[in-house]
């Protein structure tokens, strides 16, 4: 089963914008605090979700946690719920989240349980420990209250058992098999925050962990400059360090947008680059935003000054 994102742009809501092209001539200029942006286009009902604590002066971190979780208990074929399974016919779970005062929480390799974020962020506040994994991170979650649940939905079974026929390994560019949900917000008192939660490579190894939830990779936030978060191809995004990178670069005094596109050249490089996506998204201290692709698709959502909006995304290979 092949579900395309320009299809998906058909069931937003008609209360969003039309969809703009943003590149490097044309960045986004500072926005009045509070914004929050997140990949994709289910970042639309995300975005919605975080805004709610964000327009009544709630901290970034809050907003970013209730954002995601709406997409991961979204039947997406991506991300947590009805997400597509490893080669296996299992569904395991990836998420990070990090705060303003560099604080962070991680889960790898979780199965049945439908808020990862959710446990990654009590892995940050009740634990000494970044990082939990696999049967470990089941049982802390089991311990504070989460409950178990099948995550392999009639849906996703189906497309798992069509892809067994010829069990063929390779993943397509901006197709929903390979796809995440990043998210990075700005606070009405200027701090920042970002949560990322995935269920990885559809028909991966059992076992496999992409760049979502490895702090630094897949996100990276730093409240003197800003936050970066990536999606697509995490192994890809793993070998430069993604986000970190970005978030580097910009201390350095680039803007987000420059920043992006610095880090996709770098992996444009990488011997397989035009095989693959992956698309980043930034936001600094400021309130500007940048993103960039490796290749043309990629697009995520901004909520801010009331208005939440598609915005199309540069590419490398445009």
């Amino acid at each position: 089963m092949i579900i395309r994102r320009r299809n998906f742009l058909k069931q937003i809501s008609a209360g969003v914008t039309a969809v703009s092209a943003f590149t490097s001539q044309a960045w986004a200029k500072p926005t009045a605090k509070p914004i929050v942006v997140s990949t994709w286009e289910h970042g639309i009902n995300a975005n919605a979700e975080a805004w709610k604590i964000l327009d009544k002066g709630g901290s970034a971190l809050d907003a970013v946690e209730a954002g995601v979780r709406v997409t991961e208990a979204e039947d997406n074929l991506s991300v947590g719920y009805g997400g597509l399974p490893d080669r296996d016919g299992n569904v395991t779970l990836d998420a990070c989240i990090m705060d303003e005062n560099g604080d962070c929480g991680s889960v790898a390799f979780l199965e049945g349980i439908k808020h990862p974020i959710s446990v990654a962020r009590m892995v940050m506040e009740k634990t000494p420990h970044v990082m939990m994994v696999g049967q470990g991170a089941l049982q802390f979650a089991l311990d504070q209250g989460f409950k178990q649940e099948n995550l392999l939905t009639e849906r996703a079974e189906k497309a798992w058992q069509e892809w067994l026929k010829e069990a063929e390994y390779k993943p397509i560019i901006n197709v929903e098999n390979h796809d995440t949900i990043g998210m990075v917000a700005l606070d009405a008192q200027g701090n920042l925050s970002g949560a990322c939660t995935t269920s990885g490579l559809a028909y991966k190894m059992h076992g496999r962990v992409g760049d979502s939830p490895i702090i630094g990779a897949g996100l990276f936030v730093d409240n003197e400059v800003g936050a970066a978060t990536a999606t697509g191809m995490g192994e890809a995004v793993i070998k430069v360090c993604g986000a970190h990178l970005i978030v580097e670069l910009m201390r350095q005094g680039n803007s987000p947008q420059q920043a992006c596109e610095k880090a996709v050249r770098r992996i444009s490089q990488q011997k397989n680059a035009k095989d693959i996506q992956i698309g980043f998204l930034a936001i600094s201290k400021q309130g500007e935003v940048g993103a960039y692709s490796l290749q043309p698709g990629f697009n995520f959502a901004q909520y801010a000054q009331g208005t939440n909006q598609m915005k199309d995304v540069g590419s490398f290979y445009s």
